[in-house]
């Protein structure tokens, strides 16, 4: 039997996943974006690497073993708020010279948008952002029998007025109605070459003028299709013309010269119409046709993201100077994970801005040996003594910090494989004994020990705190996160982006329903 999915149901969706985060209606939930794996061309290890990935990052996969893959590479996580979510729509720019589609209620796969052969509304070049980051509809692109498919649009829309109008000296035949004005903020967080967001509360204080004067089944234009013969010669225009069809109170005004019929003006809106027509006979001739143009459900503005078509989100995280990420490491993945868990539990569900994946060591050298003098490379594979005499923990190293002697660091779990302990994953232990490198050329200076006396989450260092981001017991940190907890809703595989203590990354997640 057959059937669609509507893009009704899809715009459902994108609004169902936006209220689903915390403060937003009664849900409980926490997305959070992270970044991930830091070195992808190491295939030592089963699932985790591949030597190509710097030219050919793999397509994810989507499967309940590689979400535990996925899982397993996370270094940090940013907390996404209520205000770090958008409903976005492609990004259509004004330009002169360039011929728009005009709205229609009725493209679809056997009626395509005349510009850009598009299937659905949603799909065709219907709206505009101008220079100034104002949106417009455009309710007429200046068809008529002589240029059917519309003509070239010549002046930029400005005005922010709620009722449609021209634009410049209206020449062009293009008639515009305001939406909204895209704010700064979003213009810094949500815009790119391709999307533009659509205001997250429409009918607030800036969007309930164009809102308030939504007119339901209200005719903001009507098309000449064919201009007819045999009209009374000369010019003379008829007026109060009514617009037959469910609604009530339409009016236009045609204008007939040289007997055919040259312009329609509508006059009066009327309002309900979901059908329309003009049946035009004053003038005596015939052959006249006129296409009403329908609005949308509401009227112009009444519900912008069912006008505009809102079945994209984009969600927005900035990684800075928290100290709790590692700053040094590359990433090659990104991901939304929603409702993680706190580190040791099964059920508290993390609830903090950034949060990190990595354990961590407080690494001293002892009496008259400073850290500063030892650097352990990014990404080494680092071991220790653990437990019972032949036990070792395994590991790689996500950062190092020399002046703090702070050493985050990734086990990944096919890692266990390299320790001859039968697949057992050791964490490493707050002991005396050394962090070594294999192979033992992978650190410079001597090696260093975990500072059992070490308790606490910041050091004075030149008479400077120091956050260090995680609280050490023993000179051991836990990572903020529990493993494997939490569903990851989206994976971004690419080749790896490096990081440096003053960069900051800006990751802007379009998510298309």
């Amino acid at each position: 039997m057959p059937a669609i999915i509507t893009d009704q149901f899809r715009i459902l969706n994108a609004e169902t996943f936006t209220k689903s985060v915390t403060g937003i209606g009664t849900t409980s939930n926490f997305y959070y974006t992270f970044l991930a794996h830091p070195d992808p061309t190491n295939d030592d290890i089963e699932d985790y690497g591949d030597p190509n990935w710097g030219t050919t990052p793999p397509d994810p996969r989507d499967s309940f073993q590689q979400e535990d893959r996925y899982a397993d590479s996370m270094l940090f996580l940013k907390k996404i708020g209520i205000n770090d979510f958008a409903r976005i729509v492609p990004r259509i720019n004004w330009a002169s010279g360039i011929t728009y589609d005009m709205y229609r209620n009725n493209y679809d796969i056997t009626n395509d948008a005349p510009q850009t052969s598009a299937k659905t509304l949603y799909e065709s070049r219907f709206y505009v952002v101008n220079s100034e980051f104002k949106v417009y509809i455009c309710i007429n692109n200046g068809a008529n029998p002589d240029f059917p498919d519309g003509r070239p649009s010549q002046f930029e829309p400005t005005f922010v007025d709620t009722a449609p109008q021209i634009a410049g000296d209206g020449s062009d035949g293009y008639l515009w109605k305001f939406l909204y004005s895209i704010s700064p903020a979003d213009i810094v967080k949500f815009t790119t070459e391709k999307y533009m967001p659509v205001p997250a509360n429409w009918g607030d204080v800036n969007t309930a003028a164009v809102k308030d004067s939504a007119v339901r089944g209200h005719v903001e234009t009507v098309v000449i299709k064919a201009r007819g013969t045999g009209f009374t010669a000369g010019t003379q225009t008829y007026s109060n013309i009514d617009i037959l069809g469910d609604g009530t109170g339409g009016k236009v005004s045609i204008t007939v010269s040289d007997s055919e019929v040259s312009s329609i003006e509508v006059t009066d809106g009327g309002k309900d119409y979901t059908k329309g027509l003009i049946n035009f006979t004053q003038a005596g001739g015939s052959g006249a046709v006129f296409e009403v143009i329908i609005p949308p459900k509401g009227g112009h503005g009444a519900d912008i993201y069912r006008e505009l078509g809102t079945y994209r989100v984009m969600v927005y995280s900035k990684y800075d100077a928290a100290a709790d990420f590692a700053a040094q490491n590359n990433f090659s993945r990104i991901g939304i994970v929603r409702n993680p868990n706190e580190f040791g539990s099964s059920t508290a569900i993390l609830n903090k801005n950034t949060a990190t994946s990595l354990g961590s060591l407080k690494l001293t050298g002892g009496v008259g040996v400073q850290t500063s003098n030892t650097i352990y490379k990014l990404n080494a594979e680092i071991r220790q003594a653990v437990g019972t005499a032949g036990s070792f923990a395994v590991g790689y190293v996500a950062s190092w910090d020399k002046d703090t002697g702070v050493l985050r660091y990734y086990q990944p779990v096919g890692f266990s494989t390299l320790t001859g302990n039968n697949f057992r994953n050791f964490d490493f232990e707050s002991n005396a004994n050394v962090i070594n490198t294999s192979p033992s050329t992978d650190v410079e200076g001597p090696p260093l020990a975990p500072d059992t006396t070490f308790n606490g989450s910041s050091i004075t260092l030149s008479n400077k705190v120091v956050d260090l981001g995680q609280t050490f017991a023993g000179g051991k940190a836990n990572p903020e996160v529990e493993k494997f907890s939490g569903d990851i809703i989206y994976i971004d595989n690419r080749a790896p982006v490096g990081r440096s203590e003053s960069q900051k990354e800006e990751v802007k997640i379009v998510v298309e329903f």
